[in-house]
């Protein structure tokens, strides 16, 4: 079990939340609580369902986190990020970059329950559920169909983006322009060679990105792309990212595109 100690009064006070805010049917912590990776320095990851609109139980249950806790200051996410919820940094404490001490930080995730609430733990984990008395939530995994879908379209557009990748990454470092070369990197290199190797090693989490490395991939793999990061020898490091790209579409039974037509 995850000691979530320095949480423990946040944990009390979501277990009554449905007490002070009728709507709010299920909560859970989940994130790295559930998944791996807790430290000292982690966020408590919180989703909220209810059956009323999202942004009132958010702006509800915020009312009572600044009545009962010392809260330094709130980053409320756009409200064009998710259609129908409302999510919100609380920080706990000032400067949370400050590692001196552990963080207190909430992430605050509230949604409108869906018509069938389902979490995958193979993409999540499986949730510490702190309300749920009615057993609406289910663990079950995700349609497989539409994710080997967005797979395989994720895939067959690494491939036929490789070349071209490539080039602007090079050109950009032959015309001296550091910061463009470095964004081209990081998006053409780096980026599309960890969600290949998600997909060689983890497909349920294929689009979780450059978190999580050391949980997800084989021992080793995250130190291996970790040196292909800039650096001042960027042009190597982006040939040998490519050169890797190479080796995993192959492993995948992709081709890249060079050298022939593609529509």
């Amino acid at each position: 079990m995850t000691d979530l100690g320095r949480y423990d009064d946040w944990l009390d006070f979501l277990r009554g939340l449905p007490a002070q805010v009728p709507q709010v049917r299920v909560v859970v912590v989940s994130g790295s609580a559930v998944t791996g990776g807790y430290d000292e320095h982690s966020d408590l990851d919180v989703q909220v369902w209810c059956d009323a609109p999202a942004p009132a139980t958010y702006d509800a249950t915020m009312a009572l986190v600044h009545e009962r806790f010392d809260v330094d200051h709130v980053w409320r996410v756009g409200a064009d990020r998710w259609p129908t919820a409302a999510q919100g940094f609380v920080h706990l404490q000032p400067d949370a970059a400050d590692l001196s001490r552990p963080t207190r930080l909430v992430d605050l995730y509230v949604d409108a329950l869906p018509e069938r609430l389902t979490i995958d733990v193979r993409r999540h984990g499986t949730p510490l559920v702190l309300h749920d008395p009615d057993g609406l939530l289910v663990l079950e995994h995700d349609a497989e169909e539409p994710m080997a879908e967005q797979r395989a379209r994720a895939v067959e557009q690494a491939a036929a983006r490789r070349e071209t990748g490539a080039w602007l990454v090079q050109r950009a470092i032959a015309r001296g322009d550091l910061a463009e070369a470095t964004w081209f990197h990081l998006r053409f290199a780096v980026e599309p060679l960890v969600m290949l190797l998600r997909v060689r090693h983890c497909p349920a989490r294929h689009d979780f990105g450059l978190r999580y490395l050391r949980t997800d991939l084989p021992p080793g793999t995250a130190e291996r792309v970790e040196a292909l990061l800039p650096g001042p020898d960027l042009a190597a490091r982006a040939r040998a990212a490519f050169a890797w790209q190479d080796e995993v579409l192959a492993e995948l039974g992709v081709a890249p595109v060079s050298g022939r037509s593609a529509g």
